[in-house]
């Protein structure tokens, strides 16, 4: 009856996963600070047609080493500031 009742090792609690999107940046005139702009295609509820929108994040970036134009990823992290909820974990690809 006791090893019935042994507890089984449960693992600990998993948080949600955090957002990964990529984009480029359209303004780095901030300090530690980035504004990027991630493009999805979505599909027109009415008329079928891909349509692209664009959302822009603005994303903490430690070392102000991304410069407009370049393709980086960011992640979705703790409030930062007002606006701020998103930092930059690397970038894929430097402006020409």
């Amino acid at each position: 009856m006791a090893d019935e009742q042994m507890q089984q090792p449960t693992a600990p609690p998993q948080r949600g996963r955090r957002k990964v999107r990529q984009g480029k940046v359209v303004s780095n005139k901030m300090d530690k600070t980035v504004v990027v702009a991630v493009e999805r295609r979505v599909r027109h509820p009415l008329y079928g047609k891909i349509v692209r929108k664009t959302t822009k994040f603005k994303a903490h970036d430690e070392e102000n080493s991304c410069n407009e134009g370049d393709i980086v990823e960011i992640m979705e992290t703790r409030p930062l500031s007002k606006e701020k909820c998103w930092r930059v974990v690397r970038i894929l690809e430097r402006a020409k």
